[in-house]
């Protein structure tokens, strides 16, 4: 299954919806393709047969370099307002995608482009990638999840290197301060990132979606809320098909087939 929308395009293979960003030539972000990337995150949540995704830029220098800032040549603020709501109702809808999301950094990846990075799940770089997020040289500031996903991922100490000293990283620094979980060669970042988000179909899907939330929980509660809801979800997971198949499958030494319900 396959389909072109505009700057966004994707296919469907093995549980795996691959997106690529294809607005050359830098792959920036517009209006129309944050709306378009919304409504397909939404499209593969409604889709039980989509384990996870990867996402990618379009060529071979890009991943993507951001937002459009000829957009924001004018000063109008209401555009600003726009634009601030649209990359934020993107790049959160990618973050709570229920299954597990991998981008294949294939490029440089600067400002909006290393955000829709950071709202996934793993983040699999090449090794000529250069990643940045210079918003303040240009008077603005990441504002599509940049300063906390970051912080997230790097420490107060890193995130502050990369956005008030605009300091770029390459993919050697980013894997070092696990800004990213991998580096390949040239070229493969694509490849590996289906490899992995294909060994996502031997997990309940169910249980990745129990599981994800619960990691994503110690972002904005204390460990002690986590620990109820993880017991809570457990339970919960005994309500599934998938839950006795798992099981069933397992004690018959045979491949599980899951229903994602």
């Amino acid at each position: 299954m396959s389909s072109q929308q505009g700057a966004i395009e994707h296919y469907i293979k093995n549980h795996v919806a691959v997106i690529t960003m294809n607005n050359p030539p830098a792959n920036t972000w517009t209006k129309q393709s944050l709306q378009e990337l919304k409504e397909l995150i939404g499209t593969l949540n409604d889709n039980r047969d989509v384990y996870a995704l990867v996402i990618t830029g379009q060529g071979e220098k890009f991943f993507s370099a951001g937002a459009d800032l000829n957009l924001f040549a004018s000063g109008d603020k209401a555009v600003a307002v726009d634009m601030s709501r649209c990359f934020g109702d993107a790049f959160e809808a990618l973050s709570d995608f229920r299954g597990v999301s991998i981008a294949a950094i294939n490029g440089y990846a600067m400002g909006g482009g290393l955000e829709v990075a950071l709202a996934c799940d793993i983040r699999i770089a090449e090794n000529q990638v250069v990643m940045a997020l210079p918003e303040a040289k240009v008077g603005l500031l990441p504002c599509a999840g940049g300063t906390q996903n970051l912080t997230a991922l790097v420490g107060e100490g890193w995130a502050k290197r990369i956005i008030l000293c605009g300091e770029q990283v390459s993919a050697a620094q980013a894997m070092q301060i696990r800004l990213i979980e991998e580096v390949v060669d040239k070229g493969a970042s694509i490849t590996r990132s289906i490899e992995l988000a294909e060994q996502v179909a031997n997990q309940s899907p169910t249980s990745v979606t129990a599981c994800k939330s619960l990691i994503q929980n110690m972002r904005t509660h204390p460990i002690a809320h986590g620990l109820v809801k993880e017991r809570e979800l457990f339970i919960q997971l005994f309500d599934t098909q998938d839950q006795q198949e798992g099981v069933t499958a397992f004690l018959e030494k045979r491949p599980p087939q899951w229903k994602n319900s």
